[in-house]
């Protein structure tokens, strides 16, 4: 059988296969259906220093080959997602936790990052740049590469753990804001987060999202994924988590050959809850039809 096991800036990972932040709550639902030990990971809920409601409804809508999302970050806030989740994502799961830490300013951040980095059961910090800087007039702190590696160096000023930023596709040059972060001392990227859109109800000629626009996620943005990831690999020497449309053990190799070492899979355990145990049990007879003994030699391997 094909050794599944990866590493992300040393923290090993039974495979690959982790279920991305926003489409796997804090695994309570999930871990009804199967055992999640079966993962590689799972990225829980994003979390904010305060708690939020989030957008109002409606904030889903399906479309063709994915769905857009506007939820707005809801959550309980750091502290009780430390209180009262940690300890049952614990039980649930016994790897190594990838916490997703977003906020609206560099101290928000930082203290985020500061808390969740002193919890044994998180392995790796995602901070998801997605966020509008509420001191610079609302822009995403991700869409300029000066401001992600501000919103790095604060958070790798207060952790030991490893900092991997997770970057929005709606830049013109996601590779400048990649190495922006890699120069302040990021761990790794992961890539990508949602893209922007937007569907009107043809009866009420309304945007059908309360919110107007929200985040296409789902198989259409595979291929769009796919190429940052090739293009950050080719620009950057740090481990990426590639995640985009990702909905089968084949999309799981393509996306590691591009240059991913892990990946993270979202929209497709919305369509079915089992999407991720599926995969993972898939991998080791794709893994032999591909020839690889160990699924880690696949990262990078479609640029040699």
């Amino acid at each position: 059988m094909a050794g599944l096991m990866v590493s992300l800036a040393g923290v090993e990972l039974k495979n690959p296969v982790i279920p991305a932040s926003g489409t796997f709550g804090y695994g309570r639902e999930y871990g009804e259906l199967y055992d999640l030990n079966i993962l590689g990971s799972f990225s829980f809920k994003g979390t904010t220093g305060e708690a939020r409601l989030g957008n109002p409804q409606p904030r889903i809508a399906e479309t063709e080959g994915g769905m857009l999302n506007a939820v707005g970050l809801q959550n309980p806030g750091v502290d009780a997602v430390i209180e009262r989740e940690l300890p049952n994502m614990a039980r649930l799961f016994q790897g190594p936790l990838i916490a997703n830490v977003g906020g609206f300013s560099l101290e928000e951040y930082a203290e985020n990052c500061r808390k969740l980095d002193a919890c044994p059961q998180v392995g790796i910090l995602e901070v998801n740049i997605s966020c509008p800087n509420v001191h610079a007039g609302g822009k995403n702190f991700g869409c300029d590469p000066t401001a992600a590696a501000e919103v790095t160096r604060a958070v790798k000023a207060v952790t030991s753990k490893p900092v991997f930023m997770k970057l929005t596709p709606n830049v013109t040059d996601i590779v400048e804001i990649a190495k922006a972060c890699a120069d302040a001392g990021a761990d790794g990227i992961c890539l990508i987060n949602t893209l922007l859109g937007m569907r009107i109800d043809l009866k009420t000629k309304r945007p059908l999202l309360a919110n107007r626009t929200g985040g296409l996620s789902g198989p259409a943005v595979f291929p769009v994924a796919l190429r940052m990831v090739w293009d950050v690999y080719e620009a950057v020497r740090l481990p990426i988590i590639g995640c985009g449309g990702i909905s089968s053990a084949e999309d799981v190799c393509e996306m590691m050959m591009a240059g991913a070492s892990a990946v993270e899979i979202g929209a497709a355990n919305l369509r079915d809850p089992y999407a991720c145990k599926t995969i993972v049990e898939n991998l080791p007879a794709v893994c032999r039809r591909l020839g690889v003994e160990n699924i880690c030699d696949l990262t990078g391997v479609a640029h040699r």
